[in-house]
């Protein structure tokens, strides 16, 4: 064991690092440290006990985090593998409602929008007039990428090619999904890099790039087993006790393994290079590591306080970050359904921008439609989250119980209908997650390769990697893909 590997954060890419390094070095010793009692990071899933007032009880899964996956991340796909976890799996198919219906929340109007999920359904108004002239229109236009220009926002992209008002309803509301920022701050090529790869191989043109084929050779090193099988004609899954059944399966095996050990709720102070050219992390306790390598899934920000002087990298605070308040409802079974049938709704960036006087809501998920099978008796009650803040300035107003369902109860009605009030939910919980989620700026690419190269040279020279959603991309798929890669990237 004269190799010793560090690994910073406990949540999904310091778990995944720490299993995958644990395996392609079973003599090395790994020491992963977290700073809560904790491990999973974000990843949060809890079963809570409602009861509604006919004495109707159900076992509710809520999620304070991610609640679903896509069966296309391989990186996944291993793990439920090697885990163990296809007994758990849940899927959502692609014939079902969840997976077919999907809405916008236009701010200005009431009611729900249907997004297209067929040729029909794109000539049906609104998308008549909203989407589809916009689309035809996109290859007739010339292109008109600036030259020498290597990345912009993806407001500024989608406005280039479709028009201001498809990038303010289509694309902020899909950056508000996944990001919970402002599109006009994103980078393209970072967050979405197919669409400007569209662009090249359709000669400036999106919708002919997307025509036109394209390969890219697939990684076949990860041991998948006939999980695959699971995900035939699945557009969605998760698991029967939630996402957390990842986090809490990865921290389960750590813990059996010999060359491994975790330190929770112990926080460092510093991270450097000594005169005497040691790797050096102190611990808030006292105690003093001296680590061959080191592995940090921090957040950038975070890292970029703990590095001293003379070891510092470029770029940790570049990007902003989003803070997201989640909302968990629960209500009673009433007369007819509280929703439509569907997966859910986002809600684009409002006309006016983002302000206080907006309802600072991004979207919310019908639960129960998407995922009831993690529920137990739960026939009488309706699942809901809400998804706050990001971008929109919130307060204590905004995630009032009561504002909320103001706001939902205009959601849901129909733009012909009386507005509709919700019943009390039987069961709310409100989590505020602080800078969860990174944005990656316009140029983010290029100085991820800057700072990847000040870690290969100089005083590092090659012995810190430096990974997570900060890093390359914010999905489960791409935490664990970073966990993966950096075990093969660490020196033999």
């Amino acid at each position: 064991m004269n190799r010793h590997i560090l690994v910073l954060g406990g949540g999904l890419t310091g778990l995944s690092s720490a299993f995958h390094i644990s395996r392609r070095f079973p003599d090395a010793l790994v020491t992963l440290v977290e700073k809560s009692s904790r491990l999973g990071g974000w990843v949060s899933s809890d079963r809570v006990q409602v009861r509604d007032e006919h004495g109707h009880v159900a076992e509710i899964l809520l999620e304070a985090g991610p609640r679903s996956l896509r069966p296309n991340g391989q990186s996944v796909l291993e793990l439920i593998n090697l885990l163990e976890l296809k007994e758990s799996v849940i899927t959502v198919p692609n014939s079902s409602s969840a997976a077919k219906n999907r809405y916008l929340q236009i701010p200005e109007t009431q009611g729900l929008v249907t997004l297209p999920n067929s040729l029909t359904s794109v000539l049906s108004p609104p998308m008549r007039t909203m989407l589809l002239p916009n689309i035809l229109r996109e290859p007739l236009r010339r292109g008109n990428r600036p030259k020498r220009i290597k990345d912009e926002s993806l407001d500024s992209f989608m406005t280039r090619r479709f028009g201001p008002t498809f990038a303010r309803v289509f694309g902020s509301a899909l950056v508000h999904g996944i990001y919970a920022a402002d599109s006009r701050q994103l980078s393209v090529r970072a967050a979405f890099p197919s669409l400007w790869e569209m662009e090249d191989r359709g000669w400036g043109s999106i919708v002919r790039g997307a025509l036109r084929p394209s390969w890219t050779p697939a990684q076949k090193d990860y041991n998948v087993g006939d999980v695959p099988d699971l995900m035939k004609g699945v557009s969605v899954y998760s698991f029967s006790d939630g996402i957390s059944t990842l986090t809490d399966a990865l921290a389960s095996r750590l813990q059996l393994l010999h060359n491994v050990s975790i330190l929770r709720k112990t926080t460092v102070s510093s991270i450097g290079v000594t005169s005497d050219n040691d790797v050096e992390v102190k611990l808030t306790n006292g105690q003093v590591l001296n680590p061959t390598h080191i592995v940090s899934a921090l957040p950038l920000p975070v890292l970029d306080d703990l590095l001293t002087a003379s070891s510092t990298l470029p770029h940790l605070k570049a990007n902003p970050t989003s803070s997201v308040v989640v909302v968990n409802l629960v209500f009673p079974q009433s007369r007819g359904h509280l929703h439509p049938s569907g997966f859910g709704y986002l809600i684009p960036r409002p006309l006016t921008g983002y302000s206080l006087e907006n309802s600072g809501i991004l979207g919310t998920v019908f639960d129960s439609c998407a995922l009831s099978a993690q529920d137990s008796d739960a026939t009488n009650f309706t699942k809901m989250t809400v998804m706050m803040g990001g971008p929109n300035p919130i307060s204590s107003s905004h995630t009032n119980v009561d504002a909320i369902l103001k706001q939902l109860s205009i959601h849901l009605t129909a733009p012909d209908d009386l507005l509709k009030a919700l019943p009390d939910p039987v069961y709310v919980r409100t989590q505020n997650h602080i800078n969860c989620i990174p944005t990656p700026t316009p140029g983010h690419l290029e100085r991820m390769e800057e700072m990847k190269s000040t870690l290969a040279h100089g005083i590092w020279a090659g012995r810190m990697e430096v990974i997570g959603a900060g890093v390359r991309g914010v999905s489960i798929s791409d935490c664990i893909e970073s966990g993966k890669r950096v075990a093969e990237r660490l020196i033999s």
